[in-house]
């Protein structure tokens, strides 16, 4: 079944902001969901390529880099920015970053500390906090802070759904 690209996807975020609680507990709970779906590959099968993307663990290392332009995201409202931080579409940093040399359980662990600490910034926000955006620069809309949390869920979810159709074919 073909994939519906990321970069094609389009957005409505008319979540209210006191769906925040929720959405949370959907980003802690990514690393949990991970582990779930590697439990009992082989190093081999974590490494391999499909030929119609990344590997596995370079799907996971690709999260890991995205925490980062989420927490810069957040930090850019909170300061007050009126435009946030375009992303780099090309990828370049995944691709160019070895994460099939690494240790699985060291990309794991690194994503669940990073994970962990963005929840728990997320926590530390104040309820109106929620509600504050600024424009996303490629959906050309804004983007509160409880759209990010749905937009880093959707996007975790749209990388779970490759590891789980890589696990189908690799494994």
């Amino acid at each position: 079944m073909p994939r519906w690209p990321w970069i094609e996807r389009h957005f409505t975020f008319d979540y209210p902001p006191t769906k925040w609680p929720d959405l949370l507990e959907r980003l802690r709970g990514t690393p949990a969901r991970i582990r779930h779906r590697l439990a009992g590959l082989s190093s081999d099968a974590l490494t391999r390529s499909d030929a119609q993307g990344w590997t596995i663990q370079e799907n996971i290392g690709h999260l890991l880099l995205v925490e980062g332009l989420a927490w810069q995201r957040l930090e850019q409202i909170l300061a007050g920015e009126s435009e946030l931080v375009a992303a780099d579409m090309s990828n370049r940093r995944t691709n160019e970053t070895d994460f099939n040399a690494q240790p699985i359980e060291t990309l794991l662990a690194t994503f669940e500390t990073e994970r962990a600490r963005l929840v728990a910034r997320m926590e530390q926000l104040d309820e109106d906090d929620w509600g504050r955006a600024a424009r996303h620069p490629r959906l050309k809309q804004p983007m509160r802070i409880v759209d990010i949390a749905c937009f880093h869920s959707e996007h975790d979810d749209y990388h779970l759904a490759r590891i789980g159709e890589l696990v189908r074919k690799l494994a």
